[in-house]
């Protein structure tokens, strides 16, 4: 197989490399469309998960099954296939705790592109098909489809982390693609008011078809400051972090927020960054003020809700597609799109269709 790999620090280029070999309850997949994420920039060139040597890149895919192993029962060789970026071990002790994204260890359910090669590749492996794929529905484009994998299951599962429900004012930090899920995932769930925190153009458009009541633009001032005045000095009841830096970010999340309120992080933090906000602000401590970090949820039964809400409408993913690219040689100029953001980027899409 080729895939398009990180060679080391810094470094990326295409490979080959021998095809998986596919477990008894396993399958590969040929990708029908990839998309690349602000997660590959942070391990390529921020070292946020340490050092790679030709690791293949990417955890976002859609694609055809091309083989599966001899105990797979619901899915076959040319099914198409919604495959999520957590793909956890589901018999693990974690698992069965209810943790399956940290199953084989702390994150361990996030392989690709972590512990294993990515999707990034004419062929990849998927663990545990069987609980781990869901089939793509003829309704949903394959573009689409990629934001199943990571983007829109990472966004709404800070509004779960978080708890918003009816009538919910939430501040929503950072409106990239997972930030954009984060704040349709608070309207899904009834809030009343939602603030975006953001300045490009393009996304605070698409903030706002997604049912963003305020934008907050930080370039105007400190996003508490902001945030407190328009709701009279009371704060918000929920925060939804999906950008920003650990410093900053959190010591203004938690500064907003109201006592009892809820901080659903699902920001990628660097490892080697402190998290850091004022005791005061937190109520010396007792202030009821509860922070939630969490990887997104993985597996079957999720990408077949997800996919449930595009299919009747809920959440229209087409929104989050800026830039569209034919082959799979594409992958590199996805890439470095991902790299320097342009102003009117929020998510790039490579379509497959040069692959058998």
């Amino acid at each position: 197989m080729k895939g398009f790999a990180m060679l080391g620090p810094n470094k990326t280029g295409f490979i080959e490399k021998e095809d998986p070999k596919v477990g008894s309850r396993d399958a590969l997949v040929r990708p029908l469309a990839v998309a690349p994420c602000t997660s590959d920039i942070h391990i390529v060139f921020e070292d946020a998960s340490g050092p790679r040597e030709n690791m293949i890149l990417g955890h976002e895919a859609c694609g055809v099954v091309v083989e599966v192993g001899e105990d797979v029962k619901d899915f076959k060789p040319g099914d198409r296939v919604l495959v999520p970026a957590i793909t956890p071990n589901w018999s693990d002790v974690y698992s069965q705790a209810g943790y399956a994204t940290d199953s084989d260890g702390m994150l361990g359910g996030w392989k690709f592109s972590n512990i294993k090669d990515g999707v990034f590749a004419t062929r990849f492996h998927v663990n545990d098909a069987d609980g781990n794929l869901a089939h793509l529905p003829d309704e949903i484009d394959p573009t689409e489809a990629c934001m199943l994998s990571d983007m829109i299951p990472t966004g709404l599962h800070a509004s779960e982390m978080a708890g918003v429900t009816f009538g919910d004012a939430v501040a929503v930090i950072g409106i990239g693609p997972v930030g954009l899920m984060a704040l349709r995932g608070a309207v899904l769930h009834g809030a009343g008011r939602v603030f975006a925190v953001g300045s490009r153009e393009k996304t605070v458009e698409v903030a706002k078809k997604y049912g963003a009541t305020n934008i907050i633009d930080y370039h105007n001032g400190r996003i508490s400051d902001q945030i407190l005045e328009a709701t009279g000095g009371q704060g918000v009841d929920k925060v939804l972090i999906a950008g920003g830096n650990a410093k900053d970010t959190f010591e203004e999340a938690v500064r907003m927020l109201k006592p009892g309120g809820s901080i659903g992080n699902v920001n990628y933090l660097n490892g080697h960054d402190d998290v850091a906000f004022n005791a005061g602000d937190w109520g010396v401590g007792m202030g009821h003020k509860t922070i939630h970090g969490g990887l997104m949820p993985g597996g079957r039964l999720r990408m077949e809700k997800l996919a449930a809400l595009v299919v009747n409408g809920r959440i229209d993913p087409s929104l989050m597609i800026t830039h569209r690219f034919e082959g799979f040689e594409k992958i590199p100029d996805a890439i470095e799109l991902m790299h320097h953001k342009p102003a009117d980027l929020i998510k790039p899409v490579v379509i497959c269709n040069d692959i058998d």
